[in-house]
């Protein structure tokens, strides 16, 4: 069954551009209200800015915290004040779209002697992975996330696939699949799901940041079935339509959101 999104809370990290902003607002429309936390400079701050002004018009409740995400003590901070706003009903939504780490090969290359630190694997595993189980076990305690919530954790066909430099964020996204499979299954018996959206080559700022993008971007707009890259509205149209409802029992996937990409 159906249920409205209006008056519901949506947590959003990484929510001032990509598929976060598009997330933010194709909830906003729906009447769901944004609880956004981002990271970055004083330039991207006014394009947040702009983003609140954006989400408020719709009349939804915003709060947008410009602060690390991965970290302990922006949790411990953060929790309090999105329980205070939403009350007894709890979170509804939880997407975890963060895509900061390191772009470096794990060995020496010709022209390229620089490579992966382990203080840079373990922050990109850290940040895009683990995260996700540290959010989702501070809302659990705190009492936020009720029967028919949903998480959801953005991942990309890098999971499963080599390209130059994405070594340590290869090994994120497919620790987050991983986590996602265990936080199903714990979750279950409170009738919360959990998946990943593995979306389609998409024009993100995250992406624009990994060598050769170029190349893959018109290698993924020509055998895309239907003849265009992915755009962050086409997976925020999913968390919306995979959010409407209050069922669990799709819980545990990785959910393609790609056109068809991955088929060809």
């Amino acid at each position: 069954m159906l249920t409205s999104l209006k008056g519901s809370w949506c947590l959003i990290l990484g929510a001032s551009s990509g598929m976060g902003r598009a997330t933010a607002l194709a909830m906003a429309k729906e009447g769901a209200n944004i609880f956004g936390v981002h990271f970055g400079t004083a330039a991207q701050q006014e394009e947040a800015d702009e983003l609140v002004a954006e989400l408020r018009a719709t009349g939804v409740q915003v709060s947008f915290h410009n602060c690390n995400a991965a970290s302990k003590q922006t949790r411990a901070e953060l929790v309090p004040v999105l329980a205070e706003l939403a009350g007894p009903e709890g979170v509804r939504v939880l997407l975890h779209s963060l895509a900061f780490g390191s772009l470096l090969p794990f060995l020496p290359q010709e022209g390229q002697e620089d490579v992966i630190t382990p203080r840079q694997m373990d922050m990109t595993v850290d940040v895009m992975g683990h995260s996700l189980v540290y959010w989702v076990r501070d809302l659990y305690v705190a009492g936020l996330l009720p029967r028919g919530a949903k998480v959801f954790a953005l991942t990309s066909r890098g999971d499963g696939r080599v390209m130059p430099s994405y070594g340590a964020v290869s090994a994120a996204k497919s620790a987050l699949a991983s986590h996602v499979r265990q936080l199903a299954v714990e979750l279950a018996p409170s009738g919360v799901s959990v998946n990943a959206l593995r979306a389609g080559l998409t024009l993100t700022p995250a992406l624009l940041r990994i060598p050769g993008s170029e190349g893959l971007a018109q290698y993924a707009t020509d055998s895309n079935p239907h003849g265009r890259l992915t755009v962050p509205e086409d997976v925020a149209e999913a968390v919306v339509m995979l959010s409407a409802t209050d069922s669990s029992w799709m819980t545990g996937n990785v959910i393609d959101v790609d056109g068809g990409e991955g088929l060809v």
